[in-house]
């Protein structure tokens, strides 16, 4: 099964960017989303950001990830 997940954004180069979870970082993808800024929390899923999110909801929803055992790979 593949999930969405909320990274933090921490660089940017284009429409690509580094995002962040838990200190696991990866390349995504910014062709879907619009006017993402570093530091945004964005949904990550197959290598592609889907949608902005706001700190809090990325936060809660770590969280839960983290509650149920989800780990960042």
């Amino acid at each position: 099964m593949c999930l969405g997940v909320p990274m933090r954004v921490v660089e940017i180069d284009g429409e690509m960017a580094v995002a962040e979870i838990t200190g696991v970082r990866r390349s995504v993808s910014l062709q879907l989303v619009d006017d993402v800024k570093v530091g945004d929390y964005v949904i990550v899923h197959a290598g592609f950001a889907i949608q902005v999110l706001d700190e809090a909801e990325a936060l809660e929803t770590i969280r839960l990830l983290q509650e149920f055992g989800v780990q960042a790979q």
